[in-house]
């Protein structure tokens, strides 16, 4: 089937031409024949790599020149970014929506095609921003994400709410792996196209002692080094191949990127450039031991990575300066890179309270997918290594030869259905009992068997407990959100993290480290591990400061958010990065994910505070504003400036200029010396505009001051004639 022949826009035709793009793929076809331009809905379950892209980009360009609107839903920050460069330069208005979680982002309506993340639709959806009334075409890319413990029920109650709005939309579905994908489409009342084909032949197999076992036939490999993931590398890498290594850890990862450098000892200009841009986005050891595996054409990715070198290493690898990186799972969900071949080492991980388990087959599939780059490779490859003879059948067994798991909806989950149903209320999908039973039996999870008895139980549970906490009531047989539920529902919190925020605050005295702590234990924070090593400073933090928190819980939990608090508290402190993960062993993508999931807490509570403890306003205002900059209270006047950042500032302000009046009152050749000559002038402008302000402000108070003065008083009458004579 020809790209010439499709109903597509002239200019995607021609860009398509240009990337020498001319027909489509097999399973690309049976999407097309199965009523993609004709507004079918269709779930398409078919291999990585196998242009599932193409499918959706083409029934959007057909959507938009008919005046629809499209929204792409993905599940990570990364790749949002990706599909918004993927789908922009091409003849329409792309918008992308991975912000604040609590804002309605009307501005987005102005695009025809808008991409974004489950949890960022879920908060517009809350928020009732307007434009997504007008979806004609909804896309969810990696949609077995579904049955994710940590964000399956979102994602199925964000397509589910969008389904109720926009009774008429098509949904176009796109996964890679999936046990039961007719499940889904049923409840998606899609075409269910599934495929084996890939544009790059998949060769799955076992390595053990020197060779590649494959079905039926094997592979043997030069052995030059005693170890055999690196010899799967070098024999990789003298094939003019790349190398995805899947490990378990972040410090294997690392280990294994250093081993892999030292082995492949690769230099070139680029890496240099590479090494050094990696070096000045992460200045902590990790950072360091990244910039030098670089610098020989190896590279590890993590979550613990800040995202400047990350993109660095994603950068080089597909441009094929780096030979290899070494990763955890993350990397394989849903991040466009391909290889050669895909090393998958450890196929086990450790689960607190299990112990090591084996990976879920649907997991070892995605990784095992990223074998093979379209027009590069003749064929790709992915190896599991075996340890013993007896474990290369076992293998074959347990993941090559398996299913991928059946998917299951997370919906029954009682911390899934407190935020859902609170959301179904307050935006006004749900007004009473019947309507809010009505809902979910449209649910994947009521779809998938005979589960109502069961669903009626956990929906009159959690609606006691949302009642008991105040965010709903009942007026007869219908249910409105109160204030506080409606305000815990727009800023996207979990109702668990609202009651513990609004008791934490209540009667409390208010510190710092307090407050940091009760953010770390509520449902919505991530918390680091405790390791042994951690556990004598942070009894010693107890000790020492417990007078400051603001719950007593004495749990596994509570203690992680003591060490997830303290990395807080060091970065307000404006300790630098490299010291805090040196101390607390993390890695500067960990403090900045830190930051970032404060800063929204922060925000949130503060509006809490707002309505139910306004006496701490300020401090939490404060903190807020600590938090976002990195900086001790003393910084707050100055980082308000627009241009100085935490070091900008602690560098004025040791030279005694603390404040925009004073900077204003500084010698102009100091402050340029400081900060630079365009800085200074942007920021001196801003410190003048705000000084000016102020003065404004005060002269306004004098003013009120001194007529209520002169305002006559019943205990001070007006003065006559009379009262100065004699």
């Amino acid at each position: 089937m020809k790209i010439n022949e499709m109903p597509i826009p002239n200019h995607l035709r021609e860009a398509y031409a240009k990337n020498g793009i001319e027909e489509l793929y097999p399973p690309q076809a049976e999407c097309v024949n199965a009523g993609l331009f004709n507004r079918k809905n269709i779930l398409a379950a078919i291999p990585t790599a196998s242009g599932k892209t193409l499918i959706a980009e083409m029934a959007m360009q057909k959507e938009v020149a008919e005046g629809g609107k499209c929204l792409y839903i993905v599940p990570l920050k990364a790749l949002a970014s990706e599909k918004y460069e993927d789908f922009s330069g091409k003849s329409v208005k792309v918008g992308i929506a991975t912000g604040d979680p609590d804002q309605r982002d009307e501005y987005l309506g102005r695009y025809d095609i808008i991409v974004a993340t489950s949890e960022k639709t879920d908060s517009l959806i809350r928020n009732k921003a307007g434009w997504l009334k007008s979806i004609s075409l909804l896309v969810v890319d990696e949609i077995h994400l579904i049955g994710d413990e940590s964000r399956g029920g979102t994602l199925e109650m964000v397509i589910a709410q969008l389904r109720f709005q926009n009774p008429d939309m098509q949904i176009i579905g796109l996964s890679a792996t999936m046990g039961n994908p007719e499940s889904l489409a049923k409840w998606l009342d899609a075409a269910l196209i599934t495929s084996e084909w890939r544009p790059v032949d998949l060769r799955e197999g076992v390595y053990y002692d020197g060779a590649i076992h494959f079905h039926g036939t094997e592979r043997l490999l030069e052995t030059p080094k005693k170890d055999d993931d690196l010899n799967l590398l070098l024999d990789t890498v003298n094939e003019g191949g790349q190398c995805l290594v899947f490990v378990s850890s972040r410090r294997s990862a690392e280990a294994y990127a250093k081993r892999a450098a030292v082995t492949l000892k690769k230099t070139s200009p680029t890496l240099d450039e590479l090494s050094k841009r990696i070096g000045k986005a992460d200045t902590t050891a990790s950072g360091k031991n990244l910039a030098l595996a670089v610098k020989s054409g190896a590279a590890f990715h993590h979550a613990g990575l800040p995202r400047e070198a990350r993109a660095a290493v994603e950068e080089g690898f597909r441009n094929g300066d780096i030979l290899c990186i070494s990763s955890t799972p993350t990397l394989a969900a849903g991040l466009n890179l391909p290889a050669r071949r895909v090393i998958i080492r450890d196929y086990q991980r450790y689960e607190r309270g299990a112990g090591m388990n084996p990976i879920p087959v649907l997991e070892y599939r995605q990784m095992a997918g990223r074998a093979g780059r379209p027009r590069l490779d003749p064929y790709g490859e992915a190896v599991l290594i075996a340890k013993q003879q007896r474990d290369v059948d076992r293998l074959f067994e347990e993941f090559i030869d398996a299913p991928a798991e059946d998917i299951t909806s997370q919906c029954q989950r009682e911390n899934e259905l407190r935020s859902h149903l609170l959301a179904l209320i307050t935006s006004g999908f749900a007004q009473t009992d019947g309507e809010v039973r009505g809902f979910m039996e449209k649910s994947f999870y009521a779809s998938q068997k005979s589960v109502h008895r069961r669903l009626d139980k956990n929906i009159e549970k959690t609606l006691a407990y949302l009642e008991k906490s105040g965010m709903v009531e009942r007026e007869g047989d219908e249910i409105h959100g109160t204030l506080f539920g409606a305000l815990t529902s727009r800023l996207y919190l979990d109702p668990e993290s609202a009651m513990m925020i609004k008791d934490g605050l209540a009667g409390k005295k208010f510190t710092a480290f307090g407050m940091l702590h009760l953010l770390c234990m509520t449902p919505d924070m991530f918390r680091f591990y405790l390791k042994a090593s951690d556990e004598k400073f942070v009894d010693k933090i107890l000790k020492e400061r417990s007078e400051e928190l603001l719950l007593d819980d004495l749990s596994e939990e509570f203690f992680a958010a003591i060490k997830t608090a303290l990395v807080a508290e060091e970065w307000i402190s404006e300790i630098g990065e490299d010291s805090i993960c040196e101390r607390f062993g993390v890695g500067a993508g960990d403090i900045h994910a830190v930051v970032e999931n404060l800063r929204w807490l922060m925000h949130a509570a503060g509006r809490i505070c707002h309505e139910f403890a306004a006496d701490c306003d300020d401090e939490m205002r404060d903190l807020e504003l600590r938090v976002t900059h990195g900086v001790k209270e003393e910084l707050l006047p100055l980082i308000a400036l627009k241009g100085i950042g935490r070091v900008r500032a602690r560098r004025i302000f040791d030279r005694g200029i603390t404040s925009p009046e004073k900077l204003m009152a500084a010698e102009k050749d100091e402050v340029v010396s400081i900060l630079g000559a365009t800085i200074a002038k942007n920021v001196l402008e801003q410190a003048g505009r705000r000084s000016a302000k102020k003065r404004e402000q005060e002269l306004e108070e004098s003013e009120d001051e001194h007529e209520e003065e002169d305002l006559p008083t019943e205990k001070k009458p007006q003065a006559t004639l009379f009262d100065f004579g004699g």
